[in-house]
């Protein structure tokens, strides 16, 4: 048998084996079970989620500080007992617990989204081109 690497590499390899194509059905791509199917996309929107809410409290912080100057250019203060001073301190109150709240979710969800990836990182089995054949670049080029 002449051995060039030209010729048919899969066809001489399993023509001694019985079970050649069901051991090539056991290395595709097992799908994660359970919750490590949903790893991935939890780590996905945690991310999105921790990053619009930062982006939220920042923004609050801004505004609100933007809000206490103006207010004190007149010689008042923010901290006064007014009812005008406690209304602007409570103006951005509930966007920022929300924000707080959605940037804990979500660095959670990140989080158990990253463990689940980290814990079934090896479940995949070993993946291989098609057929579990090497390839190199002259069967690529066709050279």
């Amino acid at each position: 048998m002449d051995d060039s690497g030209t010729g048919d590499s899969t066809s001489g390899n399993d023509a001694g084996r019985e079970d050649a194509g069901q051991e090539g059905a056991g290395q595709e791509r097992r799908s994660p079970r359970g919750l490590a199917r949903y790893a991935r996309p939890a780590l996905i929107a945690g991310a999105v989620i921790a990053v619009v809410s930062i982006a939220l409290l920042v923004i609050i912080f801004f505004l609100d500080s933007f809000n206490a100057t103006v207010y004190s250019v007149g010689g008042k203060s923010v901290q006064d007992a007014t009812d005008e001073a406690r209304s602007i301190r409570e103006t951005y109150a509930t966007a920022r617990l929300g924000g707080v709240i959605f940037l804990i979710v979500g660095v959670l969800l990140a989080a158990a989204g990253g463990w689940l990836l980290y814990r079934h990182r090896n479940d995949e089995g070993k993946r291989r081109d098609e057929g579990g054949e090497d390839v190199d670049f002259e069967d690529l080029a066709g050279e």
